[in-house]
């Protein structure tokens, strides 16, 4: 016979009676032991993952062949084109909340990555500042938050600070993931910051949530502390799950940062699990309503199979950038899901513009405004919202703080970085740049694709065009406004594994694109982890020779081997083909989502913890061994060959 303390007797009780909404991070007590579950239970699920740092929201356009409109554009013109506001946080708090409201036993849960991609991370991270993204996610107030890999780009203690900033609200967020294992060391152990699971009571039942986090890719596109691991997320999740069968929770979330297709695979071999709410493959899930405004659903939500006992598991994700927020519903009975059902929202904005001829953005009529909202509220996944005023002032404060940030050093330089396009081209702006790279090229180009490389532990190879770079580096103090002047524009990095034939290619398009069909000179090619000569005397398809990959390991190099995988990293708007790199454009790439920005911050900010400047590369890492001109100088042998590009 078990004797239960009559404490716990009476919390047994009150719960059956009223209902408890209790919360146990990790561990059981004794008001987890469930009434019967023999009636029907309703849970409601409001969920998030990937918000990457975009606090603010967006737009989409809306083709206009539906909607009759009064207003017209100053040359009497129908308007045809009609912008649309969606996602951010301001609206996503208002929807969480009205959601909330309206149902019941609803659980609030994020899958993670919730930092790195915006200014509003870069510039707001670490211990001096209180991270936006913890503001704005304390604003929902979150039951659980499972770890994504991004949560480790500033290492276990860039995590920690995160955690510190989430708890620091009254809603004291459940941080978990049961496959991480932390160091000893870890910023992240003290206070025991990250729980396996969650148990969460509604009227009376208890639901696990369950944390887990994918693997390898954090160990390796990210920066876990080194004793940091993570176990097999399929064993681990299986493990978990029946330890908390064993205490008697047979309600089971798993909240994954995992992948769609990753999840749906683990669903079929897992026991126990009935709802699977994940991320990292920003998914946009759901019917023909997106697909008509222009965005790609690549399943349904929810998107059910059944697990290892033939019952049925409910899979879900909500997209990305808190562009909308998912919302499933999932009925059991007899502890069984008997169904499940939903879609996500999307939060759209109450006012409508379009662009005049003369470029500038008006204002639809009033009655204009009420027929588009009409329009679009035909669609249950279009849901007008108001901004949260609250969330609405805080971005403004950062937007004002971040003119300040952008004048914060980060780091010196001894000596001029220059830029240059193509070698010899003199595009610097520093007097005798380009003496300095008339033979091997942009000094600040070459760190930047340093950089890149750097930032993904395994790539062999990192891929910069010549025109992403705008600025140079005078000698002197850097910050964070030189930074976002050199690399002016909203990319990503983004990783795939190709040939070193297809390697030659993107470097032989690159040429030609300025060389013999009219492009910009910005298309010129500059790498990291790879050599080689170049003469553009030469016709297309054979300017490109002795190429070299460097080894991580030994840092030797060696001939390119054509017939072998190279991991390659460059920017995301070189990888769909832009700017002369359309041997980029039919390779399947993996998005990092790091900001462009990122890399070299943290490049030029370790080097100044280590009290050393930036300066330029050895001569043996830049990628252009040798340069002839189209007239066939050699900037080898001859001095001052001059070519006007």
């Amino acid at each position: 016979m078990i004797k239960i303390p009559v404490h716990g007797v009476i919390c047994l009780l009150i719960c059956s009676l009223i209902g408890c909404n209790s919360r146990i991070n990790g561990r059981v007590s004794a008001s987890l032991l469930n009434p019967l579950d023999t009636e029907i239970f309703e849970l409601t699920i409001l969920h998030l993952n990937d918000t990457h740092s975009f606090i603010k929201g967006d737009h989409f356009n809306l083709l206009n062949d539906a909607i009759l409109l009064n207003t017209k554009k100053k040359d009497g013109s129908p308007i045809n084109k009609i912008t649309v506001s969606f996602g951010g946080y301001p609206k996503l708090i208002t929807l969480f909340k009205k959601e909330e409201e309206a149902s019941q036993n609803v659980l609030k849960l994020h899958a993670g990555d919730s930092i790195t991609g915006t200014k509003y991370y870069t510039l707001f991270k670490g211990p001096k500042h209180v991270s936006p993204d913890s503001v704005m996610m304390n604003q929902i107030c979150f039951d659980a938050f499972t770890i994504g890999n991004h949560e480790f780009d500033d290492g276990d203690s860039g995590l920690a600070d995160f955690i510190d900033d989430l708890h620091a609200h009254a809603c004291n967020t459940s941080v978990i993931s049961a496959n991480t294992k932390l160091s000893k060391n870890s910023a992240a152990v003290m206070g025991e910051k990250i729980q396996p699971y969650v148990i969460i009571n509604k009227r009376g039942i208890d639901i696990a949530v369950v944390g887990i986090t994918i693997g390898y890719k954090t160990a390796i596109s990210s920066n876990p502390d080194n004793g940091t691991t993570f176990l097999s997320e399929l064993e681990t999740a299986q493990i978990t799950i029946n330890k908390l069968t064993r205490l008697g929770v047979n309600h089971i979330v798993l909240l994954t940062h995992n992948q769609y297709q990753r999840d749906i695979d683990m669903a079929k071999t897992l026991s126990g699990v009935d709802i699977i709410v994940g991320g990292d493959s920003h998914s946009l899930l759901g019917d023909s309503t997106f697909t008509n405004l222009g965005f790609h659903a690549v399943g349904d939500y929810p998107t059910i199979t059944r697990n290892a006992d033939g019952d049925v598991v409910c899979i879900v994700q909500a997209w990305e950038n808190t562009h909308l927020m998912g919302k499933l519903h999932a009925t059991f009975k007899n502890g069984k899901i008997s169904s499940c059902e939903g879609f996500p929202l999307m939060p759209i904005g109450e006012v409508f513009t379009y662009e005049d001829i003369d470029g500038t953005n008006k204002l639809l009529s009033k009655n204009d405004q009420q027929n588009v909202l009409a329009f679009l509220s035909r669609e249950d996944e279009l849901v007008a919202v108001t901004d949260n005023p609250e969330a609405l002032m805080r971005i403004e404060q950062y937007d004002q703080q971040i003119d300040t940030l952008l004048k914060q050093v980060i780091g010196f330089t001894d000596e001029n970085l220059c830029l240059e396009r193509i070698p010899g081209q003199g595009r610097s702006n520093i007097n005798g740049c380009r003496k300095l790279t008339y033979r091997h090229g942009s000094d600040i180009t070459a760190i930047i694709a340093k950089a890149f490389w750097l930032t993904v532990s395994d790539a062999d190879v990192a891929i910069q065009n010549s025109g992403g770079a705008r600025v140079d580096f005078p000698k002197g103090k850097i910050s964070f406004s030189d930074l976002y002047d050199l690399l002016p524009y909203s990319n990503r990095i983004v990783t795939a594994d190709i040939s070193g034939a297809k390697i030659i290619a993107v470097l032989e398009s690159a040429l030609a694109n300025h060389i013999d069909n009219g492009g910009s000179t910005g298309s010129f090619p500059y790498a990291f982890g790879l050599r080689f000569n170049v003469d553009t005397s030469k016709r297309a398809g054979f300017r490109i020779s002795e190429v070299e990959v460097i080894s991580r390991k030994t840092m030797m190099w060696s001939a390119i081997d054509t017939s072998r995988k190279y991991r390659i990293v460059t920017n995301n708007f070189l990888s769909t083909g832009k700017d002369g790199y359309k041997e980029f454009s039919n390779i399947k790439w993996t998005d990092t989502y790091i900001d462009y920005h990122d890399p070299l911050a943290h490049f030029i900010e370790r080097l100044s913890e280590q009290n050393l400047k930036i300066s330029k590369l050895p001569k043996e890492e830049y990628s252009i061994k040798s340069f002839i001109d189209p007239d066939g100088c050699n900037h080898s042998i001859y001095d001052d060959c001059v070519y006007t590009w």
